[in-house]
């Protein structure tokens, strides 16, 4: 089985009220119960959600996903552009993750166009609403799953000889 942590940064909880013609009209809930069908489906995904306004939250969840060998769907919000800790955290646990965005965040204002997530991170997916999580799972679980097989046959007892 495999882990896949999605944390969602600041003002994501009001997902459904706020700006609705930028973000949609799903909530977060919509979004975690749409992530957690899509991992029923796929089978031995764990899902993980969790959101918080709180940066130093944050960069304790991505800390313990990493550590634990979880992939991560990492939708930052303003913490993108801002947060150094967020991207060192990534970066500290080699936490495999996606960044991803509801809103195509380069046709934004310019402040937005700039990512302190995305040098960190295998990739990013921006601008397709909810299915920006979707997209995110489906790409990430087959690395995740990659990784997790590489690190068993190396570890001593697996059955692989040097």
């Amino acid at each position: 089985m495999i882990a896949i942590h999605v944390l969602n940064g600041p003002n994501l909880n009001l997902l459904g009220r706020r700006e609705p013609q930028v973000y949609g009209s799903l909530t977060l809930a919509d979004i975690e119960q749409r992530l957690r069908a899509r991992a029923a489906a796929r089978g031995q995904v764990e899902l993980v959600f969790r959101q918080s306004n709180v940066e130093g939250e944050l960069v304790s969840f991505i800390q313990e996903a990493g550590l634990a060998g979880a992939g991560v769907i990492l939708n930052a919000a303003a913490y993108t552009h801002t947060s150094i800790a967020l991207r060192d955290a990534i970066k500290s646990v080699d936490a495999l993750t996606i960044e991803v965005h509801l809103s195509n965040v380069h046709a934004r204002e310019s402040f937005r166009h700039h990512s302190l997530i995305a040098p960190v991170a295998v990739g990013v997916i921006c601008g397709f609403g909810a299915a920006s999580y979707d997209l995110a799972f489906d790409a990430l679980v087959p690395l995740v799953e990659a990784r997790t097989a590489k690190t068993t046959a190396a570890a001593p007892g697996s059955g692989t000889h040097s």
